[in-house]
């Protein structure tokens, strides 16, 4: 298994990770360990490909950062499309990428910037309106992708484009729009030589470095426009002065934002920055129309109208005004992440709506980025709980280690609470539960599961009893239904952690045999029947099995060999505090019959089993009893 670390170690090819398999084959390794080799080859592999996925999602990252900064520096429109253009060829690994822009005087499309082109008529095409692949891109205002643009039909071919592309020797091509809010300004392509699919992720990346192009140009055209307004208007200097105390207002607030991003800030951070810099209130929801922030006061508006105004956002790409708010989108590609809901002190200029829709964009990225940190995080902290809980314990200080990392301390008391599974049917609501559970612990310096059925948290402190019932009760209600919680503990080190957990994992299956849903408890709160489904103080399991045997085992064999109703008979009897009259009544037979049942338990268990010390052994065995066949 070392050769496999080995191999990750210094991001070996794929191809290498078959070495240790072909190698162990020759030397005639036993079919066991070739079968143990080929599963860690996969699992080698999977977490290859995971690692390749993250380095490959930091880089588009980077350049997402990246391409933020250049516009908060804005000073040379071209030198920044210049840039996107080439992120977008690199991230996206294509051999060519070009971005073209609608040219309204002329009434056609014109090559603004080309990253990889080789051909010189290629780089000063002139498209007319409609045509090629950006035509059907700038019509529809979606997205295509072409695997054969030569042989695609579904668009208008020209001489002069298929020319080009010839020369360019282009055959796969993606083309995305560059909107200003419901308007396509240009087209920003990336294109192979050789036939490729483009992935979905990377169709929204170029669409992210689009949406980035269209604000520079954008921002670029406020720029010329205040500058020509200085120039040629001096009689309407004052409202000059205030279009160009808003475009620097966008700029600063960007800065602010930018700033913001690169330092790790969150949701609230940027809210904040929104009304320092347009007054009023801001609120921030998730996709759930939750409330993630708030600055100001502002009410939470109605659901069926935010939906409407962010349908309208989307759909526009940009701002939408209804009534006294202006409701702005928080998407990550086709993903909806949220929305900012602004009510602001004065009437908002055209720049203003560009910083509301600019702090969009910035709390898709924090959140994006913050849900794969909290994913990895989750996943290591529930693969360390696993860990942990596992018998028999391996390398016990390792473990110790790793908790340290994660601000978690295995030989402080902790408790360790199982959720029974009844309350965690179907996929969504355990998924829901699990990631409660994350949360939950992790903001108490614990871990948490899923595991056998069940989600176990380890959480510090040591009334196992009270962080049961406070776990069945938060979390019954988030699910809306009956939560039963099951605790032991509490323990130190990892051995006594594991033994807590077969604690735990033994009491939520008590409570459920007693009927006790929807509750939680520690063993010790089940009085006898926890201290017998407890573990012993040296971490063994107790010998249930052994005592059951002794205190009525013979009456459960005759009950198995005879067919009769013995132990039912004992329960009934115990049930009514000794009266046979009552007892024949629950069991509806006669008193008699009670009395020979009761004499055949005596012949059984001895003459003394009515005598108070067995009696007590027998009622205690005939509960566990009833646990073990509920």
């Amino acid at each position: 298994m070392l050769e496999y670390l080995e191999l990750l170690a210094r991001e070996a090819a794929a191809v290498e990770f078959e070495g240790p398999l072909v190698a162990a084959r020759s030397a005639g390794l036993p079919p066991g360990h070739l079968a143990e080799l080929e599963q860690a080859k996969v699992v080698a592999l999977r977490v290859r490909a995971l690692l390749e996925r993250r380095r490959r999602r930091e880089e588009e990252l980077s350049g997402l950062f990246d391409t933020a900064s250049d516009l908060a520096g804005l000073r040379d429109v071209d030198a920044v499309l210049a840039a996107i253009v080439h992120r977008a060829r690199t991230l996206l690994g294509a051999d060519v990428a070009y971005m073209t822009l609608n040219d309204e005087t002329r009434g056609d499309t014109y090559m603004r910037v080309t990253d990889g082109s080789i051909s010189a008529r290629f780089q000063a095409l002139r498209l007319p309106m409609g045509a090629g692949l950006g035509g059907l891109v700038a019509q529809t205002g979606s997205p295509y992708v072409t695997a054969d643009y030569p042989g695609d039909a579904r668009f208008r071919h020209t001489g002069d484009i298929d020319a080009g592309v010839s020369e360019e020797g282009l055959v796969a091509i993606l083309g995305v729009p560059l909107r200003l809010g419901s308007r396509i300004i240009g087209v920003l392509y990336a294109a192979n030589r050789s036939a490729r699919p483009f992935a979905r992720e990377e169709v929204s990346l170029l669409v992210s470095l689009a949406a980035n192009a269209a604000v520079a140009i954008d921002t670029a055209r406020l720029l010329g426009e205040t500058q020509a307004a200085l120039e040629e208007l001096s009689a309407a200097n004052g409202v000059i002065r205030a279009h160009s105390d808003s475009v620097e207002r966008a700029a600063a607030a960007h800065d602010r934002m930018t700033a913001l991003v690169l330092r790790g800030a969150g949701v609230e951070d940027v809210a904040a920055v929104v009304v320092e810099v347009l007054g009023g209130s801001l609120l921030v929801l998730d996709a759930e129309n939750r409330r993630l922030a708030l600055v100001g006061e502002l009410a939470q508006p109605d659901p069926s109208a935010v939906a409407e105004a962010l349908a309208a956002s989307r759909t526009e790409g940009r701002s939408v005004r209804r009534g006294e708010l202006w409701v702005a989108a928080v998407v990550a590609g086709a993903e909806n992440l949220g929305a900012l809901v602004l009510r602001p002190d004065r009437a908002l200029v055209d720049a203003d709506q560009r910083i509301l829709e600019r702090a969009a964009v910035v709390t898709a990225l924090l959140q994006l980025f913050r849900r794969t940190v909290a994913e990895a995080e989750g996943r290591v902290r529930g693969e360390l709980l696993d860990d942990v809980i596992t018998r028999p314990v391996r390398d016990a200080d390792a473990l110790r280690a790793r908790a340290k990392r994660l601000g978690v301390d295995l030989d402080a008391p902790n408790v360790v609470v199982a959720i029974g599974a009844d309350a965690l049917a179907g996929g969504s609501i355990r998924q829901r539960a699990v990631s409660w559970a994350q949360t939950y612990a992790q903001t108490r310096a614990g871990l948490a599961a899923a595991r056998d059925g069940h989600v176990v948290l380890l959480l510090p402190g040591e009334a196992p009893g009270a962080a049961a019932r406070l776990v069945a009760r938060d979390l019954g209600k988030l699910l809306g239904r009956p939560v039963t919680a099951g605790a032991g503990g509490p323990a130190t080190a990892p051995e006594g952690i594991a033994a807590a957990y077969r604690d735990a994992d033994r009491c939520v299956t008590a409570l459920t045999a007693l009927g006790r849903t929807g509750t939680g408890a520690g063993t010790a709160e089940l009085g006898f029947v926890g201290l017998l489904l407890g573990s012993a103080p040296d971490g063994r399991d107790r010998d249930v099995r052994s005592f059951l045997d002794t205190a009525i085992g013979p009456v459960v064999d005759y009950d198995a060999r005879r067919g009769t109703a013995l132990v039912k008979t004992l329960e009934a009897y115990f049930g009514v505090g000794g009266s046979l009259a009552r007892a024949a009544e629950v069991l509806h037979v006669h008193v008699n019959t009670v009395t020979q049942r009761l004499e055949r338990i005596g012949q059984l268990l001895g003459a003394d089993w009515q005598k108070p010390e067995r009696a007590l052994e027998v009622q205690l065995a005939l509960r566990l009893h009833r646990l073990q066949t509920s």
